[in-house]
């Protein structure tokens, strides 16, 4: 069984939204991307003193660890975005997480021009989540 999980944090560091697969190990996923925020801050902060980089979003793989690999993306707002997926998984390739991020840096704008929502709320809108969904499904899937 394949594992993947992807969390979305406000530029202060709250969760605005939170999907695994599984759920059972969801805690376990929890930790995990709250240790990789300090890389993230650390490759947001890296980035800010080149102003070549300044453009990347995609931050790559933040770290790998026995079980897991764990890839970050930040958009221009400072919204993090974090991807866990499995370790064991040689199928998915870094230019599909990197689109996997830009469709969800897509949907999160439509989900931020919604004039119901407001910003730094968790985001429980039905079209994000079917978005997530199906990414998800064709990750798995993928395996």
């Amino acid at each position: 069984m394949f594992h993947i999980c992807l969390l979305m944090f406000s530029p202060q560091n709250y969760p605005l939204y939170i999907r695994s697969v599984p759920c059972q190990n969801e805690l376990k996923f929890h930790y995990t991307v709250h240790t990789s925020l300090d890389v993230v801050e650390e490759k947001v902060s890296a980035v800010g003193k080149s102003l070549a980089d300044q453009r990347e979003l995609y931050l790559g793989l933040l770290y790998p660890t026995e079980d897991y690999k764990v890839y970050g993306y930040v958009t221009n707002s400072k919204v993090k975005f974090v991807i866990v997926v499995d370790s064991s998984n040689t199928s998915l390739r870094d230019n599909e997480i990197r689109s996997m991020f830009r469709k969800l840096h897509n949907s999160f704008t439509d989900v931020m021009c919604n004039p119901f929502y407001n910003p730094g709320d968790p985001i429980q809108s039905k079209a994000f989540n079917g978005i997530v969904s199906g990414m998800m499904v064709q990750t798995v899937c993928v395996f």
